[in-house]
Parts: structure tokens; sequence; C-alpha cells
């Protein structure tokens, strides 16, 4: 890992009063890299362009951004698989802005993401999570594309995945032939999924959908060591829940 902070340091003390300079300089620098989070030259021409660094909260959504513009086209299906990760995560209306101003962020594709997946890479749950999440947006359209498989193994590398165990973790997300929960089915059948009834107000639908979502993630399922079967039952099973709420929802007309 680089630290730009201390290897300028260096330099400009060694180009000063040689290796006792190189010596002082260094440790100023490594104060400053500390200082600042400097880990990579590209955290240093973000700082020095006046661009916020991401925080742990934004990088996935940037990622997200990238994957969904990455064909040249952001679908609806992405915008809602954005969404659909925001209620996962139980995220509030602040870290939601944040959320969303990240997404766009990823889709100018300005960002520099290696030191930041290097440095996830050091928490093998997190990396996981992210790339899960990544796989989840690619096939929000229906179809994983050239560049987005691509842009996931570059990603993998960045996190010390090979290719081969980036690649292996998108059957887990890929669109099954049969519909979840086709238009056929009933509105009774969807309140049934969530455990409400008809007269459940909207604010406790929402509480029983995410209480669901969040013992059926996926992401969750697979931090508790389930095995690849256990966690394509728990991707349906949220998709089958989200899927369910929507159809309430929109029935209630409410947000």
């Amino acid at each position: 890992m680089l630290w730009p902070g201390t290897l300028i340091g260096a330099g400009a003390g060694f180009a000063i009063a040689s290796i006792p300079g190189a010596m002082l300089g260094a440790l100023l620098g490594q104060a400053l890299d500390r200082r600042m989070h400097l880990q990579s030259w590209g955290h240093l021409r973000e700082r020095l362009g006046g661009r916020p660094m991401l925080r742990n909260d934004e990088l996935l959504f940037v990622l997200l951004g990238r994957l969904a513009k990455s064909d040249g086209r952001v679908t609806d299906g992405h915008i809602q698989q954005a969404r659909h990760e925001m209620r996962a995560l139980d995220m509030g209306e602040p870290a939601q802005r944040r959320a969303i101003a990240a997404f766009n962020r990823g889709k100018s594709g300005s960002d520099n993401l290696r030191g930041y997946l290097r440095r996830l890479g050091a928490q093998p749950h997190a990396a996981e999570g992210v790339l899960r999440a990544c796989w989840r947006m690619v096939w929000a359209d229906g179809r994983a594309g050239v560049s987005e498989r691509e842009l996931l193994a570059q990603w993998g590398k960045w996190l010390g995945w090979t290719t081969h165990q980036v690649q292996a973790l998108a059957a887990d997300y890929e669109p099954h032939k049969r519909p979840i929960v086709s238009a056929a089915v009933s509105y009774q059948e969807a309140m049934r999924l969530l455990g409400v009834s008809a007269t459940s107000e909207p604010a406790q639908i929402k509480r029983a959908y995410r209480r669901l979502l969040s013992r059926h993630h996926p992401d969750k399922v697979a931090g508790s060591g389930a095995t690849p079967a256990q966690v394509r039952e728990a991707t349906e099973k949220t998709r089958e829940l989200h899927t369910a709420y929507t159809l309430i929802r929109e029935r209630r007309d409410f947000r």
C-alpha cells in the first residue's frame, strides 16, 4: 500500500538534507497521511482536487452506480435495486441521501477505487458482502454484460479474490426462468408472506417487511457460514418479500 505523504516527505527531505532529512521528512509525511487518511495516490488526487474521500457506507453505492452505468444506460431495475439495498441496510434518511449521492457519483466513473478496495480486502466478510451486492446490481436488468463482468473481476482482484471466486458468486443471483411472485398472486398471498393483515397500518407493514428482509438477507446468511444452496434460497426469499411488499404498497397507495 502506498503512503503518498510519506514518500513525498522522504523525497523532499533527502533533497534538502540527505538521509537525515529523508528520515525526518518521512515521519512528517506519515503524520500527514494518517491525519488525512491518505492510502494511495488516488486519495491524494481527490484531496487536492477538493473531492471528499468516500466513507465506508458510501463506497458500496459508488460501485453500484458505476455498474449501473457501465453499459451506458441506468434502467429502472438498477434504481429499484439500489433502493432495495438501502432498505436491506436499514438506512435512515441522512444515510439514504449519502447513498444516493454516492450512486450518482459512481455513475461518473471518475473515482479511483483501487485504494478503497484494497483496504476493504482486509475485511473478508465485508468484501464478500460488497461483491454479492454488486452481482445483485448486475442482474437487476436481467443480464450480465461483458463490461460489468470485467469491472467485477478487476474489483475482486483489488479485494484479493481470484476471477474464479468472483464469478462463482454470480450463480447465486442469476435470475431464474420462473417468476417468484407473479402478477397472478393475490393480495392475500402477499399479506401472508409478510405476516400482516388488511387492517395493518402502513408503518406496521414496513416494519414487518424490514424485519423479514433483515432475517433473510443473503449477506447475513452467507456471513453465518451457510452453504451456496442456502444463500440462493435466501436470495429467492428476499426477492419474494420485495415483490410482495411492492404489491401491497401499490394496492394500499403508501410510500
